[in-house]
């Protein structure tokens, strides 16, 4: 990841194009546990409007798509868990990993961690397996040596991802990045301008994807990053999305 020389705004954007968004910490404000994200109504109805002037929306999340659903109940196609589950813009859905045995082990193997710090939050989403440190944040370099070396005794089945205030296990070979190809091979998304808005470390093989393609990659925040523009936060993002529809 680079910082570009030149942080720039996003262009003005089109209902022509197809829009991948990531969902915490860019059309939602982080929480201090995943389960107390706010989802107002005027997200809705912009996601609502954008998806009905471009019919080339996507949420692309490293939650689930059951847990997007109780929270974000609309019709736009969605991939969750980092990509290895998705619902394309026809309805089907996609699934390119089982739970494995080596996440179950490394839950119980994180036992003794949970209990010594109750700040600690594990999250099971079926496929991966998140320890968020958000209230504990003086454990980040402890919990990624943990992981990574619970991963690594997995035997390659595993890799660790890393996030703001999390490390996770997930199935190799799928991302945010995969995800995003995957649509741009089908209809609606297909031989559109593609744009991707993320501000984690995950969205990053999204970002890659989205400038391979030629299309409009945008980091949310001011980390470094390999995306090719910069909005400053969430309210900047829906405000950017909303302008899409002024015309």
């Amino acid at each position: 990841m680079t910082t570009m020389e030149h942080d720039r705004l996003p262009p003005a954007p089109s209902t022509d194009w197809a829009y991948f968004l990531d969902v915490d910490g860019t059309l939602l404000e982080i929480a201090e546990n995943p389960n107390a994200v706010r989802v107002e109504q005027a997200l809705l109805q912009l996601l609502e409007r954008l998806y009905r002037a471009s019919g080339a929306v996507a949420l692309i999340s490293g939650r689930a798509i059951s847990d997007l659903d109780r929270r974000i109940a609309n019709r736009l196609p969605r991939s969750g868990q980092h990509g290895l589950e998705r619902r394309d813009g026809g309805g089907r859905l996609w699934l390119h990993a089982t739970p494995s045995a080596a996440k179950d082990r490394i839950r119980i193997a994180l036992g003794p961690m949970l209990e010594r710090y109750p700040g600690l939050l594990l999250e099971d989403k079926g496929l991966t397996l998140a320890l968020h440190y958000r209230q504990e944040p003086a454990l980040e370099e402890q919990v990624n040596e943990l992981m990574a070396r619970l991963i690594a005794e997995a035997g390659g089945s595993l890799v660790l991802q890393k996030g703001k205030c999390v490390a996770e296990a997930k199935p190799a070979n799928f991302d945010k990045g995969t995800a995003i190809e995957e649509f741009l091979a089908e209809a609606p998304f297909k031989g559109r301008l593609p744009v991707f808005i993320g501000d984690d470390l995950n969205d990053e093989h999204g970002f890659a994807v989205i400038n391979r393609a030629g299309g409009i990659s945008i980091k949310v925040g001011p980390e470094p990053t390999c995306a090719r523009y910069r909005l400053p936060d969430v309210e900047a993002v829906r405000s950017w999305l909303a302008s899409a529809l002024d015309g």
